[in-house]
């Protein structure tokens, strides 16, 4: 499936913000077998005074964006083409019985960026638990693959869990979502993280973009698809890294378009950075994920 992307991320500030250094991850993940960058392009109003790019350890493309002159506003804007092989999201090999991934990773010596051995303790917003622990354990049955209790538990999350887009913030920890059991896509995500990482599964969190689809009869309003957020999993050096999505309770598919991958949301947020201010600052986003064959047809404004 190949899809046109565009998204925006606005800020307005109360005041005039005297400089500005942004930290920019939006371009889409182009290492992979399931994912092919056809175009792609990051543009920043107003023109930063300074700007670069590179790509962090995980192989993530992040833009630098500096501003020495005083503004009132950031406009960050996306638009890229993008293809989702659907093959090779297919299992290609089998996955390890949970009980033999101890052994597995003990023997794993690679610490390049997609070793699983950075996905296994605490990182900064994810923090493994017995009481999670616990919790998975109780809904797995004796013998089960990692593929599988991957499955369960984000099953199991997202019965026991409720979105909540007002439930909590970026800041939020995964354990007060976890007990009030409310959240959003990044709370799931964190809270799954958590919990396959106390059972000894390395787990990470990817952002990306989600293609809606709307009601029978409904014509698709732009700017109604959202950044949305998932898990990926080891499933052993056969099966490799698999990809979950527990806020809707599915397997990661063509309608999954992946832009960073890490250990958490700390490694992947779109846009953060440090400002010389004294307003407060405001901020909104949309994004429009539609199909090629779709392009050329009118879109209502929503």
């Amino acid at each position: 499936m190949i899809y046109d992307i565009k998204v925006t991320i606005s800020y307005r500030y109360g005041a005039p913000v005297l400089a500005g250094r942004h930290l920019i991850r939006l371009s889409p993940f182009k290492d992979g077998p399931d994912q092919t960058v056809h175009a792609v392009s990051l543009d920043v109003t107003p023109a930063p005074d300074d700007r670069g790019s590179f790509r962090d350890f995980f192989g993530n493309m992040a833009s630098i964006a500096a501003f020495e002159t005083a503004h009132d506003r950031v406009d960050v804007t996306l638009t890229t083409r993008v293809e989702r092989h659907a093959g090779m999201l297919a299992a290609a090999a089998p996955s390890l019985a949970l009980d033999a991934l101890p052994a597995s990773l003990q023997a794993t010596r690679s610490l390049e960026s997609g070793s699983p051995l950075h996905f296994l303790g605490a990182s900064p917003r994810v923090r493994p638990s017995r009481l999670l622990h616990d919790y998975a354990a109780d809904h797995l049955p004796a013998f089960v693959s990692v593929e599988e209790a991957v499955r369960l538990i984000g099953e199991r999350l997202n019965a026991d869990m409720t979105f909540d887009s007002g439930a909590t913030t970026v800041e939020t920890r995964h354990e007060d979502a976890f007990t009030s059991r409310r959240g959003v896509c990044q709370d799931f995500s964190h809270i799954m993280i958590a919990v396959l990482r106390s059972l000894g599964i390395p787990a990470g969190y990817v952002s990306g973009v989600l293609r809606t689809t709307p009601p029978p009869g409904q014509e698709r309003l732009a700017g109604a698809d959202a950044m949305h957020a998932w898990v990926r999993a080891w499933c052993g050096p056969s099966r490799g890294w698999i990809e979950y999505d527990p806020t809707n309770a599915c397997a990661v598919a063509t309608d999954h378009v992946v832009i960073a991958r890490g250990r958490d949301y700390s490694d992947v947020s779109p846009i953060k950075g440090v400002l010389r201010a004294s307003s407060r600052q405001s901020s909104s986003h949309s994004v429009d994920v539609i199909p090629v064959e779709m392009a050329g047809q009118s879109q209502r404004q929503g």
